[in-house]
């Protein structure tokens, strides 16, 4: 089991805070598919009691990130190349139309901080992609789109992506990818204001990671 530690948390808003270090750790691949989890250990390595830590969890059941078995332990779902298929069907559809929205929004200084964040990316540990950088940079443009029905549907999407991640970046191909090359694409589709260059940046961005799942994506 993937043993990546979760951030401690700020003991002020227990209940809220457990369940967006959680919420983190998953979206970023911390886990992998069939993985099995206690409370006890998520508590511990957020430094909290199993309270926060229990309701955290039965959130990240109902969005489809954990699955509470008959025997009570809770577990990352396993892999399945169909609902891999629909993960990547539904965040291209909902992806490119909120890049879309945020073409109408976003401003010179926007797409500096985007340019700023690549290139303060790093290369993860092995030579892996620096997952927090690739999470910056993708929701910080879909930011600019403004919209609050699709921004927490996409985030849902990430959120049952995670473990899927996780197999990507832990095989040896993943060292070997430039990894923010499409997004260096989107960046000067954004400055030259060229919409169907930064939508099949875009869809080349999210296409190729599913091809390590599914290669016939």
């Amino acid at each position: 089991m993937n043993t990546q530690a979760i951030a401690r948390l700020d003991l002020t808003k227990l209940r809220e805070n457990a369940y967006f270090a959680l919420r983190d750790a998953f979206t970023r691949g911390a886990f992998a598919p069939g993985d099995t989890l206690s409370l006890r250990m998520l508590a511990e390595q957020l430094g909290v009691s199993m309270t926060p830590v229990r309701e955290a969890v039965r959130r990240l059941v109902a969005e489809g990130a954990l699955v509470d078995t008959p025997s009570r332990t809770l577990m990352v779902p396993h892999f399945d190349a169909r609902r891999a298929a629909d993960l990547m069907a539904a965040r291209l559809a909902l992806e490119r139309l909120v890049l879309d929205q945020a073409m109408d929004r976003i401003d010179a200084a926007g797409i500096d901080m985007l340019d700023a964040i690549l290139t303060r990316a790093k290369d993860g540990p092995d030579n892996l992609p620096d997952l927090v950088a690739n999470h910056d940079f993708h929701f910080t443009l879909y930011g600019y789109s403004g919209s609050d029905v699709l921004l927490p549907l996409i985030q849902a999407l990430w959120l049952q992506y995670g473990a899927y991640l996780n197999l990507i970046i832990n095989r040896p191909q993943a060292g070997q990818i430039a990894e923010h090359a499409h997004h260096h694409e989107i960046v000067a589709a954004l400055r030259a204001r060229d919409r169907s260059a930064a939508q099949a940046a875009l869809q080349a961005d999210i296409t190729r990671s599913f091809r390590f799942l599914i290669p016939e994506s």
